[in-house]
């Protein structure tokens, strides 16, 4: 099927359907150095700019739309979907509403705190557009770590068609995964930014890759290895994380040669072996997961999974492992060298974490400590070499 981009980013979403076996004839961003990806990726494929300038869909048979999560985010305005960057899914619908010819399917992605923020005005509004439209939706949270990469990183798929079964598409598939223990011998992530009221921990993966942080800058995460050191990835193995190739946000660089540019571009990306797996899900549907009870209309802290239509709604047991790839160790799979973590950002979640209430792996601070004290003494000799 023929895919249509909008809000692509650097093209997760389109690289994924692609590998499946669909066709991308359009992508889109208002960001130039996620445009510049995306022309180097896609040759010959359209790329618009802002979606205030289009004047119609592109001809497509699947449209696919990551919109802005700032506003939807616990991390971010909380504004919600009225916010001025998550608002702009209006556009869409409207974009949507005009066209001569709707595509048989829409693909949305977010964030799953949307599923309650202000009672689960997002979805509601995204559900009731598309019923509006007369497509029938479901919807699901999926975890990357069930794809086959060591990241934690949960997101909302919506998946709406006018005449195929949505739910056969996304709810297929309920693997029962556990989580992995913290163990001494396992590398764990998590963000320096934070400490105070927040730590996003994980074990044996990296939190949620983002395009900011609790210091309002986009960064690495940090990653405690076995051994007491601590450092942040490269910016490749960031890449991989999403499941792009390594290198895959070097045409940005044309634009802004920062680091950051390119780890803001990765971390509000979306991961590719998710989207693949979704666009093998549509060319061979399969039965649905654990549908519950329909009502009249939908609660107001949606579940992790459902279906519906115009004034339905079907709440579903899928959980958020459709289909599961081992996931490596996040030590084997770091393949790049990564830098060791300064000692400003070390010394600085150090302290925000002492004074906090928060509860700490086993001996993390304490191997912290002796990190920044062991930075600390580096830093001064070679102070004293230069004096």
């Amino acid at each position: 099927m023929r895919v249509a981009g909008l809000f692509s980013g650097i093209g997760g979403i389109e690289l994924g359907l692609q590998q499946a076996g669909h066709e991308v004839v359009a992508v889109g961003d208002i960001d130039v150095a996620a445009r510049q990806v995306l022309s180097a990726h896609f040759p010959g494929v359209p790329v618009h700019q802002d979606i205030h300038e289009l004047d119609r869909l592109p001809d497509c048979d699947i449209l696919a739309a990551g919109f802005p999560c700032q506003d939807l985010s616990p991390a971010g305005t909380t504004g919600g979907i009225g916010g001025s960057k998550s608002g702009v899914v209006a556009t869409l619908f409207s974009l949507l509403k005009d066209a001569p010819v709707r595509p048989d399917w829409v693909l949305l992605e977010n964030v799953p705190f949307m599923l309650h923020l202000h009672k689960g005005a997002a979805m509601r509004f995204l559900t009731t557009s598309l019923s509006d439209l007369g497509y029938r939706w479901a919807y699901r949270v999926v975890d990357t770590r069930g794809f086959g990469l060591p990241q934690r990183r949960r997101r909302v798929l919506v998946v709406a068609s006018l005449g195929g079964d949505p739910a056969a598409v996304l709810l297929q598939g309920n693997e029962k995964v556990e989580d992995r223990e913290f163990r001494a011998d396992r590398a764990c992530g998590f963000y320096w930014t934070e400490g105070n009221t927040g730590v996003g921990w994980a074990v044996d993966a990296v939190p949620p890759l983002k395009g900011g942080s609790g210091l309002g800058i986009p960064s690495a995460p940090a990653v405690w290895v076995p051994g007491g050191h601590f450092l942040t990835p490269d910016i490749r193995d960031a890449e991989r994380l999403q499941g792009f190739p390594a290198d895959w946000t070097t045409p940005a660089d044309a634009s802004d040669a920062a680091r950051r540019k390119r780890w803001r571009l990765v971390g509000n990306a979306v991961s590719v072996p998710v989207a693949r797996w979704l666009g093998e899900a549509l060319m061979s549907p399969g039965r649905p997961t654990g549908a519950g009870a329909g009502t009249t209309s939908a609660p107001d802290r949606w579940p992790d999974a459902g279906y519906g239509g115009l004034g339905t709604f079907v709440p579903a047991a899928a959980g958020p492992w459709p289909a599961t790839v081992l996931q490596p160790h996040l030590v084997d799979f770091l393949i790049h060298e990564g830098r060791p973590l300064s000692l400003r950002a070390a010394s600085g979640f150090l302290s925000r974490a002492q004074k906090s209430s928060l509860r700490f792996a086993p001996g993390l601070l304490d191997a912290l400590g002796h990190y920044v004290a062991a930075s600390e003494s580096v830093a001064s000799e070679e102070r004293r070499k230069t004096a």
